[in-house]
């Protein structure tokens, strides 16, 4: 085995390394640097794996071990402790941390921008070189300059944040509820852990070893739609390492898996068909992560390859090849009230139009892994998922164990938005543990993770909506068919969701919604950021768009003759409470919108949402905590909600301080498979207002029992839930439908230039209560960067099944450079639900966006766009891949 000697960190080192493996692979496994990441390994695109050579950015995936003999090189382990600290410092105090696994590269590369001009756009452009899926990149500038400031001074790093979660001070706005303290519910208390992540100190589980340990990598299918007719693992088990390789025959349990249908196998075995490229064939384990992946490529698979079905409508046809053997049309969702064909026939305006959206790639930053770990009967699982109990309920009958007897416990999750839902490679890890009486590790590529996991539904939407002369609306009839892929997922319940959405937050006396969920041979789409919403927020903004200029009125007015009010009904039927914050929002940005309006050197377009909170049609939503006081004074804070960047875990301790007065910094936060706190998926933007909820009831008794002291309490266990069980069923015959437990509302306005380019985006959101303002407002930011991306340039074509491109550079995802100023302003309007009277700010800010930047488009050029993504925009000539421009 060659070798290589180098300086690494102030330290000469010689390390052996294995032919074909990138510097990246040598500095993890060969050197135990953990600071770089592998978010894209070798493609080299999305700066994780930043480290210095010789005193130079270097992307660590890009370089050969034979080419940095007698190098110097540098990680963040070896960065002087005063510049690290003033970085870390810095990041946390701005809100520049969210998942935080792209951190660590970013704050690599902030270490040589210290010393320039801390100006805004020259950061953005130092930055050019990385991805953040999360932030918005608005808050990393910010963090970037505070350093560069300090570091300049010699003095600290300035105690408030640049950019506190605003309140609309700036327009006349105040905040309608006190703030509290900093560590207090309505303070923007640091984030939990945030030094840590900025410093790569922080493991997530590809970062994870324990002794003894094997690692696995999948072998998956070559086509999306073929009889598998052998598997030869010979060639595979030859190689020297290889410990043994997985398929179907080796399952002891149930092979099917799935959150609601159980249509997903772990393995397609063989003699059964393949449904889509991100099939699982076999699982290669070895002695080495490198060796795990080489072998895979050995394993040979036989194929008898047969004609995908890749369109939706041509599926529904009767003559089209099953995907399933019941059917491709999974799941039909259907609702009517009023009449629309006699409101439709009086109408003074009726407009008809299609609209269709694109297939969409989360691209978190930290691809799939897994770590099982056999532990007596049973095994323990560490995984990244959105939901620790639903893991647990689908791994266990494929071991066939029963489910106590397996733990899931999660790791620092690097970014989910939907896509760590369903499993990807937990079953087959835990199964490689269990057969092998060892612990296994898996990490999916990055390749590989786009064939794997679900993506965002492509929707097409016929829509006819009849208007009074007036421009009130008066029925809306809507027709969608979304393409599902391979397996169900969650597709239901998308499409259930955007046929809920589809008159956005407008007042329709007469609605008739169908909307079907069709099976095809492309890659499965499931739960992604906005779930549906989005989708038909773009239809229902351009139809509103389209009513305006008929009308002869603005985009705002034709807004304020239509939005909810309290007492009016939601598209399903369900009518609006008293926090129904939608008009608050709108008349937030109305001087904005109207005087840029007439500004001939901008063009401005609008744009107004509802999102629900919860899963609700009659599903549980419920929210659980158990706060377990230590016998070292001090407190962990268990629940079964995921942390994924959203901040649960500091609004966590924020609760217990508020109801306790305890200092934040003795409590750690902790998600597991606990049956005691069973809290379902972290989806629907519910965790945050079910979760201060249930905390504030654990935290309450807590707080009754302290007279003596915390020390006196050791090995006292304080459990607080919060269930919501009111919601009606889809096709429940009620006069009074309540569909989701609660909503979320926002207004957003979107200003291009005379350029055509993206110039400002102003979102302002009803947030109910800001329970931590600077991660509230960092969440929506990150989300109008996704929904700037879905609008304009991110797209993820598939041809016969395969993904056109499996680089993330081909995604068309928005760098910092490329990215808007980006204004928040946070509406509260206290919930009746939400814990403290919050509600959901997850998904909502992005289901205006598109269709504001479409409007925004029109008002420049003149142009109706009805097809997502954008790319014909000036504003997306940035970030749209070459080979995807529309001419």
């Amino acid at each position: 085995m060659p070798e290589i000697t180098f300086t690494l960190n102030g330290e000469e080192k010689t390390v052996p390394y294995e032919e074909g493996m990138h510097f990246l692979e040598l500095l993890r496994e060969g050197c135990g640097i953990t600071s770089v990441k592998d978010g894209c390994a070798p493609q080299g695109y999305c700066g994780c794996c930043k480290i210095m050579v010789d005193g130079r950015p270097t992307l660590s995936c890009l370089r050969k071990p034979e080419q940095m003999a007698g190098r110097e090189v540098l990680t963040l382990e070896g960065v002087p402790e005063e510049k690290l600290e003033i970085l870390k410092e810095a990041f946390v105090k701005d809100g520049g941390i969210q998942c935080g696994f792209c951190t660590p590269g970013i704050v690599m590369r902030a270490t040589s921008l210290l010393d320039g001009e801390p100006d805004r756009q020259k950061i953005a452009k130092g930055l050019a070189g990385h991805l953040c899926r999360c932030t918005g990149y608005t808050r990393i500038v910010d963090a970037v300059q505070s350093a560069a400031e300090a570091w300049q001074s010699g003095e600290p790093v300035a105690h408030e944040p640049r950019r506190p979660g605003s309140f609309g001070e700036a327009h006349g706005l105040e905040r309608t509820s006190t703030g509290g303290n900093v560590h207090g519910v309505g303070g923007s208390s640091p984030r939990y852990r945030g030094h840590e992540h900025a410093a790569g100190l922080k493991p997530y589980v590809a970062d994870m070893k324990v002794d003894n340990m094997l690692y696995a990598a999948v072998v998956l299918a070559e086509h999306p739609r073929a009889v598998v007719r052998a598997i030869d693992p010979a060639p595979a088990l030859a190689m020297p390492g290889v410990e043994r390789v997985l398929t179907a025959a080796d399952v002891p349990g149930e092979r099917y898996v799935g959150l609601i249908y159980q249509d997903w196998p772990i393995f397609v075995a063989v003699g059964e068909t393949t449904r889509c490229v991100g099939d699982v064939i076999a699982l290669v384990v070895a002695d080495s992560v490198f060796l795990a992946r080489s072998a895979a490529e050995a394993v040979a698979v036989d194929y008898e390859v047969l004609e995908p079905v890749t369109d939706p409508e041509d599926a529904l046809d009767a003559k089209s090849p099953k995907v399933h053997e019941k059917g491709n049309l999974l799941d039909t969702c259907a609702f009517s009230r009023g009449d629309v064909d006699a409101a439709l026939a009086e109408a003074a305006h009726v407009i008809e139009e299609t609209y269709t959206t694109q297939r969409i790639e989360h691209a978190f930053l930290e691809p799939e892994a897994c770590l099982a770990v056999p532990e007596g009967e049973g095994i323990t699982v560490y995984s990244q998922t959105q939901g620790v109990h639903d893991d647990q309920a689908q791994i266990a009958p494929v071991l066939g164990l029963d489910p106590e007897q397996v733990h899931v416990e999660l790791v620092t999750n690097g970014g989910g938005f939907g896509g760590k839902e369903d499993l990807t490679v937990q079953a087959q890890t835990a199964l490689a543990a269990r057969l092998m009486g060892k612990p296994v590790r898996t990490v999916l590529r990055r390749d590989q993770s786009i064939r794997v996991h679900p993506k965002r539904h492509p929707i097409t939407m016929r829509y006819t909506v009849g208007a009074d002369a007036e421009g009130r609306l008066t029925a809306v009839r809507a027709r969608m068919i979304g393409d599902t892929g391979a397996y169900a997922s969650v597709g239901t319940k998308v499409l259930e969701r955007a046929a809920g959405h589809s008159c956005g937050p407008y007042r329709v006396p007469n609605v008739d919604v169908d909307a079907k969920t069709v099976y095809t041979n492309n890659p499965p789409c499931g739960a992604m950021r906005g779930f549906g919403a989005n989708q038909a927020s773009f239809a229902i903004e351009g139809i509103m768009d389209t009513l305006a200029e008929r009308v002869g009125v603005d985009g705002w007015d034709i807004r304020e003759r239509n939005i909810l009010a309290p007492g009016d009904r939601f598209a399903t039927g369900q009518k609006m409470k008293g926090s129904c914050g939608i008009r608050q929002t709108l008349e937030a940005v109305k001087d904005i919108y109207k005087s840029a309006a007439p500004n001939p050197a901008q063009h401005v377009g609008i744009g107004c949402a509802i999102k629900n909170t919860g899963i609700g049609n009659g599903m549980d939503d419920s929210g659980r905590v158990l706060i377990q006081v230590l016998e070292d004074g001090r407190l962990e804070i268990l629940t079964g909600y995921t942390e994924m960047g959203q901040g649960l875990f500091t609004i966590l301790r924020q609760v217990v301080h508020e109801e306790t007065g305890l200092d934040p910094e003795i409590m750690t936060c902790r998600t597991a498979s606990d049956p005691r706190v069973l809290c379902g998926m972290t989806t629907a933007s519910r965790a945050t207002a079910l979760l201060t909820a249930a905390g504030q009831r654990a935290a309450r008794k807590l707080a009754a029992d302290l007279n003596g002291g915390l020390e006196a309490l050791a090995g006292r266990e304080y459990l607080g839930e919060y269930v919501c069980d009111f919601t009606t069923k889809p096709g429940e015959k009620t006069d009074e439908p309540v569909t989701h437990m609660t909503f979320s509302y926002a207004t957003q306005v979107v200003i291009v230039n005379d350029a055509g380019k993206l110039e400002r985006v102003v979102a302002a959101h009803d947030v109910g209560r800001a329970i931590n303002p600077l991660s509230c407002a960092g969440q929506i930011e990150g989300s109008l960067h996704m929904g700037l991306g879905y609008a304009l340039s991110e797209d993820l074509p598939c041809t016969g099944g395969h993904p056109d491109s499996l680089m993330l550079r081909d995604l068309g995802i928005l760098k910092a450079k490329d990215t808007p100023e980006l204004e928040v302003i946070l509406i509260e309007v206290p919930d009746e639900v939400g814990g403290y009277g919050s509600k959901g700010i997850g998904e909502i800010g992005l289901v205006p966006t598109a269709g504001a930047v479409a409007g925004a488009l029109r008002a420049y050029d003149g142009i109706r766009r009805t097809s997502l993504p954008m790319t014909d925009a000036p504003a997306a000539a940035a970030s749209v891949p070459k080979s995807r421009r529309k001419a």
